[in-house]
């Protein structure tokens, strides 16, 4: 990142993708365990789920020990905070686009209906990006 945010406290970023059910739910997690400390995490889509995928959940609770369907809902862009920091999980079909300061896209490819070795490595690579963003906003 080359400049500074200009932000009121730890900066907030907002994970999106179209669903909000399984990638930006499982950075939004991640992000509030490992690096809550530096910012905040929001995640958000362009359509709301009725559930957040069961397979993330599932692996989520078995790795982490953290239960998504008690910390976190699917929220719409209009749910959240304005973020300082808009990280695009990656969408095949077109991005939602909220104002930022800031804005990566990680082009994560979707894991639902993929088997658990996908998932977990879809796990492990949001996992090595929350923290690398940790790094960034330091």
């Amino acid at each position: 990142m080359q400049e500074k945010l200009d932000c009121t406290g730890k900066p907030k970023v907002a994970f999106v993708c179209v669903h909000n059910s399984c990638r930006s739910q499982i950075a939004e997690a991640l992000g509030k365990k490992l690096a809550a400390d530096v910012f905040e995490s929001y995640s958000a889509g362009t359509e709301r789920q009725e559930h957040i995928n069961r397979d993330a959940v599932r692996l989520m609770k078995r790795v982490y020990g953290i239960d998504m369907e008690q910390s976190q809902h699917s929220k719409l862009l209009s749910d959240i905070p304005t973020p300082d920091v808009l990280i695009l999980m990656g969408c095949n079909v077109g991005c939602p686009i909220l104002p930022s300061q800031y804005t990566e896209n990680w082009g994560l490819d979707d894991p639902s209906g993929q088997s658990d070795d996908v998932f977990l490595a879809t796990i492990q690579q949001i996992e090595e990006k929350v923290l690398q963003l940790k790094e960034k906003l330091r």
